[in-house]
């Protein structure tokens, strides 16, 4: 499987590897189809027939994941030119809207439903759950971020959705920024000494270091970290160690641990810079979409 030149544009316009969401679709195409062909699309699609098919959002959302979509078609040989995408990923949808229509033989459509609905409907879940957070802390000068927290193999994915709903990007892997835990800390003999041996090894590197207490944050600020994250601190705890950052203009300040949307809007009235909300990738309940296939082309098919 080469991916169509058109479908990989468009990824790459979105800041999505097209090589790795090759290996991802077909991965999960291979997962539909290593017992063998779809018998019950066998049986029941007469051979040859084309039909018109739309993809339906049943409920309200953020649509994320067209080019995935279209790969997965472009992956079971449906051309491009076969799909009209209605939306595009970032926006708003409600119950009824059209998302995406396809003109393609019905055998090869009914094989690639499945996967093209896993990947569109997880994916818009992300995009509307960090709509919501993003809405939250609207114009607080605060911003929602991801984490690590990923289905394996999806990260590039999934991170895409969280920039399709607002939110922005932590760091992709462990080489492109340095996050200093509390495990670290312990192997390292102290924050200082994290920081130190960091930066020793790392000169130019991001460098972001955990404080779950306002007296690591004080370390953390004099050792010259670039980024803390403050791990589990409520409110009055946020706003003292934005109080103590004052002095340290550069310094950005990531509220983490245990955040709820709920909470989201007086968390970011602290004052801190970002709120990083794992469950935006590991936890979001997926967007219901459905493709339908319409009633003007099934009859088209019996004549």
């Amino acid at each position: 499987m080469t991916l169509h030149a058109s479908i990989a544009g468009q990824l790459l316009a979105a800041g999505v590897s097209p090589d790795q969401t090759e290996q991802v679709v077909r991965g999960a195409l291979d997962e539909d189809f290593r017992y063998g062909p779809d018998l019950t699309t066998v049986a029941t699609a007469p051979p040859g027939a084309h039909m018109v098919a739309a993809v339906v959002a049943r409920e309200p959302g953020v649509l994320a994941g067209l080019p995935v979509a279209l790969a997965v078609l472009d992956a079971t040989g449906i051309s491009p030119q076969a799909a009209e995408p209605r939306c595009s990923d970032g926006d708003r949808v409600d119950p009824g809207t059209e998302v995406l229509r396809i003109r393609a033989p019905l055998r090869a459509l009914l094989g690639a439903e499945r996967t093209l609905l896993n990947f569109l409907s997880h994916l818009s879940g992300i995009a509307t759950a960090t709509r919501a957070w993003a809405d939250a802390v609207a114009g607080t000068g605060a911003v929602v971020r991801d984490t690590r927290k990923t289905t394996p193999g999806l990260r590039v994915l999934e991170k895409y959705a969280v920039r399709c709903g607002g939110g922005v990007n932590h760091r992709m892997g462990l080489g492109d920024a340095a996050l200093v835990k509390d495990n670290h800390v312990a192997a390292a003999g102290g924050i200082i000494a994290a920081i130190r041996a960091v930066r020793a090894a790392a000169p130019g590197l991001p460098l972001e270091v955990e404080c779950d207490s306002l007296a690591q944050v004080r370390e953390a600020l004099a050792a010259g970290a670039e980024f803390i994250l403050l791990d589990n601190m409520g409110i009055a705890g946020l706003r003292a160690a934005v109080t103590l950052a004052r002095r340290y203009p550069a310094v950005r300040l990531e509220a983490s641990g245990g955040l709820r949307l709920a909470a989201a809007r007086a968390v970011a009235e602290t004052g801190v810079h970002f709120l990083a909300v794992g469950a935006l990738t590991h936890s979001s309940p997926a967007l219901d979409l459905g493709l339908d296939i319409l009633a003007d082309s099934l009859s088209e098919n019996r004549r």
